[in-house]
């Protein structure tokens, strides 16, 4: 099976490609990656003559249609991501989103690629009124991320329907692990926490910290995307998390420290809880990693956070200012 990765450089993408390196089934691994998000150094570490990286842009059609030929699944993780630089700049999230992944379709139908696993959002959700929130649940796309994510895994819907492109759609909850953004005030919390930690600085916490999130690990989500790609089964979208939300307050408990708060961001939700059974059904998968297992994985991988941006509760204060002012 020979398999492309649109950002397979980044976080996900490359916890992804370490673990189907280890398969048996995979003959070739073609990353694209703009190496924005995504670093070198993720990939660095595998040796492996399977895998093979460009430098390429999905907003670059004629620059990626060359990639997509020999290739049986695409994998597209590409995206901008984070809620307010999108309310800032929703072009570029169009562009990059919406039109990258149409790219990424055009070069799959121009090739004949009949496969597509799309990484897709929780967001899209909104502020659900039914918890755990199960796939058939009402769309509610408050920001130009989760739009642009949501219609761009309508995109692939209709590509679907009209070219006969089979996709699976994972929409993930809330990611972490190792190798996970901590650049951006709107990073991954888990990674924010851990620079601060380095750095002796209290843990910023927005509201009061009984919010609860759909914390799920990263090689869970890699093990979910590994089952979708080999999956018979076609055009389904499904949610990807552990069914088991944790608050704030529990993940600071397992990592230790002292806390600071700020005030709450308008528009986010109390809880985000996935319906994980149609998961479970389709790909035979669940989850293995507990809240408590996950981030001591990462504790004992802290120094990649050694060297990262350190946001500090300032700063982060201000940032959160600027969500207020964009929602004005």
């Amino acid at each position: 099976m020979r398999i492309l990765i649109t950002g397979g450089a980044g976080f996900i993408g490359s916890h992804l490609c370490e673990k189907l390196l280890k398969k048996k089934e995979i003959k070739s691994l073609l990353v694209l990656d703009n190496l924005e998000d995504g670093e070198k150094k993720n990939l660095k570490h595998l040796k492996s003559k399977k895998i093979k990286l460009q430098k390429k842009n999905i907003n670059n059609f004629r620059s990626i249609l060359p990639s997509f030929k020999n290739v049986d699944v695409v994998v597209h993780l590409a995206a901008l991501s984070d809620i307010v630089p999108s309310i800032n700049d929703p072009k570029n999230y169009i562009n990059t989103n919406i039109i990258g992944t149409m790219n990424v379709l055009e070069a799959m139908r121009f090739h004949d690629v009949k496969k597509i696993v799309y990484s897709s959002s929780s967001s899209c959700y909104g502020i659900p009124k039914n918890y755990p929130t199960k796939e058939n649940n009402k769309i509610d796309t408050r920001y130009p991320y989760s739009f642009s994510k949501n219609i761009a895994e309508q995109l692939i819907q209709h590509w679907s329907k009209v070219y006969n492109i089979n996709f699976i759609s994972l929409r993930l909850f809330n990611v972490y692990g190792t190798r996970s953004r901590t650049h951006g005030a709107y990073g991954a919390a888990l990674g924010v926490f851990l620079r601060q930690k380095i750095a002796n600085q209290p843990f910023t916490v927005v509201g009061n910290g009984n919010q609860k999130r759909d914390f799920i690990y990263v090689s869970d989500v890699c093990e979910a995307f590994y089952k979708a790609i080999k999956s018979k089964k076609k055009n389904f979208i499904l949610n990807i998390g552990s069914g088991k939300p944790q608050s704030v307050n529990t993940l600071l408990k397992i990592i230790g420290g002292k806390k600071v708060f700020i005030p709450k961001r308008p528009g986010e939700p109390n809880i985000t809880h996935a319906d994980i059974k149609k998961a479970k059904k389709i790909l035979k998968w669940r989850p293995k990693i507990s809240l408590k297992e996950g981030v001591n994985k990462v504790v004992e991988n802290i120094d990649y956070w050694k060297n990262a941006p350190l946001w500090t509760p300032k700063n982060i204060s201000i940032a959160t200012k600027n969500w207020f002012k964009y929602l004005k």
